[in-house]
């Protein structure tokens, strides 16, 4: 009896090791996967400045079987161009470099992995540019999956999912018209400030050389005028 009340403790200790090893490893699971993958649909939108001669890559994780679409607008710098690139998880180049303003791309069923989006500058070696990049990641198969748990119920819920995923297609076909209408206003409104500070600048350089012109005519009109009165007049005999 002795014995059995020794080793109890010890069984005990035991066993809250082991409880705290499976949750330590069971938190270590969760973290991996990151949150947004469980998402039904998830949207993106970031301005990066990418120095003169240099390319910036960036990766997006797609869930199999998902709709991925990126799509990006040079916002403001030199040309107003620059070269964008897709890679997809295979490693294939779906959407090979183009010097353009402005490009998309779009994966109607994506095979699943980590998407390679590169903006590239080397072109110019002098000016930055200034890009937004738009990134969503929808998944409609989630609707087909509610819709059987749904039917598990016994309801007939067929039109109000057909309902909910063209609701969700059009929100997304919203998203990237807003996407391009804020891209284009930013493009104006910086073409706009570029135009006034050009103007501004030119005027104020022809006000200095007008005014530089008329005080030199004025300063050597008057030294035309000028009449010396001192000096010795020729005697007479």
């Amino acid at each position: 009896m002795v014995r059995y009340l020794a080793t109890l403790p010890c069984v005990q200790a035991l066993f809250l090791i082991l409880i705290s090893l499976i949750t330590i490893l069971d938190s270590q699971q969760t973290q991996t996967v990151p949150w947004y993958e469980s998402l039904p649909a998830v949207a993106m939108d970031y301005k990066v400045h990418i120095d003169p001669g240099k390319e910036d890559c960036y990766f997006q994780y797609v869930n199999p079987g998902a709709t991925f679409y990126v799509s990006f607008q040079v916002v403001r710098g030199g040309d107003g161009m620059a070269g964008f690139a897709v890679r997809h998880p295979s490693g294939q180049v779906v959407h090979p470099y183009q010097w353009k303003p402005n490009s998309e791309y779009q994966d109607q069923t994506s095979p699943g992995g980590y998407y390679s989006i590169c903006i590239d500058n080397q072109f110019s070696r002098f000016a930055a540019k200034l890009v937004n990049i738009y990134i969503t990641v929808v998944r409609y198969d989630m609707w087909e999956k509610y819709t059987k748990e749904i039917e598990e119920l016994n309801m007939n819920m067929e039109n109000f999912t057909s309902t909910i995923v063209t609701t969700e297609r059009n929100i997304n076909e919203m998203l990237q018209y807003q996407h391009h209408t804020r891209g284009r206003e930013a493009w104006d409104f910086n073409l706009l400030e570029d135009n006034n500070s050009y103007v501004a600048r030119w005027s104020i350089i022809q006000i200095l050389v007008i005014v530089v012109t008329t005080a030199v005519q004025v300063y050597f009109v008057r030294k035309l005028f000028d009449v010396k009165t001192g000096g010795y007049g020729r005697s007479r005999i």
